[in-house]
């Protein structure tokens, strides 16, 4: 599971796999997501408090996984994965793990380059290596043309919080 695929187009990036050393990468373009999202930076700096203890463990045993783009040495680019325990369901109904897709990023200055769209292959690729099949995501409303011109569609999932 180490190799890159060679046929998806990173825009003369370099492609590599995210590890333990990328735990700041992560938390900042995660923040920022959701602060272009219309996120409050008060509740995302919390957020990003709890945030970082939850990752530094999946990262280092491998639970939480992806990949960077780089621009030279500079991270530019990056998407994290996860494959979940999810009962048998009508869209897998043999399988009790989906991929989960999080954390889709792409620096403001390499937009508009296909690099979410080649990220996202990326990830197909590397959820088909490990034999997950099927994959959810929660898109922001910048990022769901990408994924709807990848064929992802969208689920009736409602969500509420509680307390």
């Amino acid at each position: 599971m180490n190799e890159i695929p060679g046929e998806i187009d990173f825009s003369g990036l370099t492609a590599r796999r995210l590890g333990p050393d990328d735990l700041q990468m992560i938390c900042v373009h995660r923040e920022a997501m959701f602060l272009e999202a219309g996120g409050d930076p008060a509740a995302l700096r919390v957020m990003t408090e709890h945030f970082r203890p939850w990752l530094r463990p999946r990262l280092d045993d491998g639970r939480y996984y992806g990949f960077a783009l780089m621009d030279e040495a500079q991270p530019v680019a990056a998407i994290g994965l996860m494959s979940i325990d999810w009962p048998p369901h009508p869209a897998h109904p043999n399988l009790d793990q989906r991929g989960y897709v999080l954390n889709v990023f792409v620096e403001p200055a390499y937009r508009r380059r296909g690099l979410a769209s080649a990220l996202m292959k990326l990830a197909e690729a590397e959820f088909a290596q490990r034999g997950v099949s099927f994959a959810v995501l929660h898109a922001t409303e910048a990022g769901k043309p990408v994924y709807a011109a990848l064929g992802w569609t969208a689920t009736a999932e409602m969500a509420k919080t509680i307390g």
